[in-house]
């Protein structure tokens, strides 16, 4: 009743603000359960050849959704069982190799309970996630992790929110954890991720977005007038210069205008050789696009040459990474 009385006479900002107060302490004191238990299920996942298996009731189970989703994301074979289904049948989802993480903030979980025993006889281990060490869960866990709180974010003590947010945070932890183990790379990420835009962006390599059909080419003797005429028909605001199958320099719009602010000569006396930067920059055919953008990016140019050994045979602009994003 108190917490009632005490909601009633706070604005929305200030009870939001006690909200976010509450949930992370909850968070920070998940450090002070933290024991053997952690690595000892670390380790029991990493050397399992089966799945982990995630179940738990009402908002544990929404919560073991997401962990499993992480999960299966981050290179840890994952889903989620309803524990009420698990006892009509869904319990043959499981085999002797998974490994069954259940969730309940009580520990007393009915449903979570009645399947501790035949889990156990299966053979399968168990990792429990519970706010209480002493529940059923916890001592029947082959590994406990503890998510206990001082109290819920709800002004009744009723409804699950600081709990359910430590209970996710460990689920984080873990599969962090499990990550960093695997030494899991991004491009392993972008592999389960293939439909959105960083999967896309982490996937795609530079081949497959570079400009590749009738580069604009020129010969460092060509003529100012050459330049802009290649220019205009290449349509990338840039030309290569290329003396036989060495790459010379490049031209581009910016190039030209420091040319004629430099110069005293009229600009049909202006050959490409006189004009072009040096030395551009390139970048392999294989590589990434995000390293692609990365370069352009901490080099400030919007274009890069593209090549296969000593062959160009490309050019990627800033603006084609953006259309991986």
């Amino acid at each position: 009743m108190n917490h009632y009385m005490e909601k009633e006479k706070m604005t929305p900002t200030q009870m939001a603000k006690k909200v976010f107060d509450i949930e992370a302490a909850a968070i920070k004191n998940l450090s002070q359960h933290l024991n053997g238990n952690f690595e000892d299920s670390v380790d029991m996942i990493i050397n399992s050849k089966g799945r982990l298996v995630v179940t738990g009731m009402g908002k544990s189970g929404h919560i073991g959704v997401k962990i499993s989703a992480t999960l299966a994301s981050t290179g840890t074979p994952s889903f989620f069982m309803h524990p009420a289904e698990a006892i009509h049948g869904d319990l043959g989802m499981l085999t002797k190799e998974d490994i069954l993480l259940a969730i309940s903030n009580s520990g007393e979980s009915e449903e979570i309970v009645r399947i501790i025993p035949i889990v156990q006889r299966m053979g399968i281990q168990l990792i429990g996630m519970a706010g209480n060490a002493s529940s059923t869960l916890a001592k029947a866990s082959d590994c406990f992790l503890n998510i206990s709180v001082e109290e819920e974010a709800c002004p009744l003590q009723l409804a699950p929110t600081a709990s359910t947010t430590a209970t996710l945070a460990m689920g984080d932890a873990l599969a962090v954890a499990l990550m960093h183990m695997r030494d899991f790379q991004p491009e392993e990420f972008a592999l389960y991720h293939p439909g959105g835009s960083l999967g896309r962006k982490l996937l795609t390599r530079v081949k497959d977005i570079m400009s590749s059909q009738r580069l604009p080419i020129i010969h460092p003797a060509s003529s100012f007038q050459e330049i802009i005429t290649t220019m205009t028909n290449g349509r990338l605001g840039l030309c290569i210069v290329m003396n036989e199958e060495k790459i010379e320099g490049i031209i581009t719009d910016g190039d030209l205008r420091r040319a004629l602010e430099r110069t005293d000569k009229s600009r049909f006396d202006l050959i490409a050789s006189e004009v072009m930067s040096k030395d551009p920059k390139t970048i392999d055919a294989d590589s990434m696009a995000a390293d692609a953008e990365h370069y352009m990016l901490q080099n400030k140019i919007n274009e890069l040459l593209v090549t296969e050994g000593n062959n160009l045979v490309g050019v990627i602009q800033l603006y084609d990474t953006g259309r991986i994003a």
